[in-house]
């Protein structure tokens, strides 16, 4: 399992500049600006992965920590992953990894139209932010089971997006708190190599003070949701980084500001 975390981690920033030896020619593939963001910042879009199409990407986070993510587009309209990670991978301290592999799959149910969104259903346990074992949930709560609609629009020099969806996470064994939840966002991609994010997750399923036997809960939020946002280099054709700007709101209760992380994503075909 570590084996594994640690050669995901790497991966990102060792592939990519060994393929990009090969000539730019040989890239046969679509790039980010014709590839649709399959998430925003920590929700999901209803963009897939063309078929035979893989990414991989890391995710550093405060507190020295990283999650790898792998996804695969097995077809046009399905596409699923893996995800692992931890604190302290970056530091000098020994890693503290995540209990569990985790797993994602998406579907898209509707294809998007000139009057029809494009709908996706799927489902995805990794959180994000660190894992608390006592709580049994990331600080960031995984999506669970997710419904989500997209539709872009097209202007002269740039493309948009516009998402809203509902979800059901399955992280609630402690705090019980089992209610849907639903989020709404946007992206907007520029031709000048810049692309910018902004989510709202309303955090429905996150908002209690107390627990189920009356003690109080210090690990939820406060019931402002959590406003997320993102800055993103496209810095090749295959390869992009990404600032994280979350939880603008600063809806979690032990945090004194916002949360700022880094994401680095590759894309390549076989």
């Amino acid at each position: 399992m570590r084996l594994l975390a640690i050669t995901c981690l790497l991966l990102t920033l060792l592939l990519a500049p060994s393929v990009r030896a090969q000539a730019n020619a040989d890239w046969q593939g679509n790039n980010f600006y014709e590839i649709p963001a399959r998430w925003l910042i920590d929700c999901p879009t209803a963009g897939t992965l063309p078929r035979a199409h893989w990414s991989i990407a890391t995710r550093i986070f405060p507190g020295g920590g990283a999650i790898a993510h792998c996804d695969i587009g097995l077809s046009g309209r399905f596409m699923m992953g893996i995800s692992y990670g931890g604190e302290q991978v970056f530091s000098n301290d020994d890693p503290d990894w995540n209990p569990n592999l985790e797993f994602s799959v998406k579907f898209r149910v509707v294809d998007e139209a000139r009057a029809v969104p494009g709908i996706t259903v799927g489902f995805s346990s990794q959180g994000y932010g660190a894992h608390n074992d006592a709580m049994d949930r990331f600080t960031f709560k995984s999506r669970g089971f997710y419904a989500v609609a997209s539709r872009s629009f097209y202007f002269y020099q740039w493309t948009m997006g516009g998402h809203g969806g509902i979800n059901y996470s399955l992280e609630n064994d402690i705090d019980q708190e089992e209610d849907l939840n639903f989020f709404v966002g946007l992206d907007a991609t520029f031709r000048y190599n810049l692309a910018l994010m902004l989510e709202w997750d309303a955090a429905l399923n996150d908002d209690r003070s107390t627990l189920p036997d009356g003690t109080r809960y210090e690990f939820g939020g406060k019931g402002r949701g959590y406003l997320n946002a993102s800055v993103k280099w496209l810095f090749t054709e295959r390869l992009e980084i990404e600032l994280l700007l979350k939880d603008l709101f600063v809806n979690r209760r032990e945090s004194d500001t916002f949360t700022r992380e880094l994401r680095i994503t590759y894309v390549d075909h076989f």
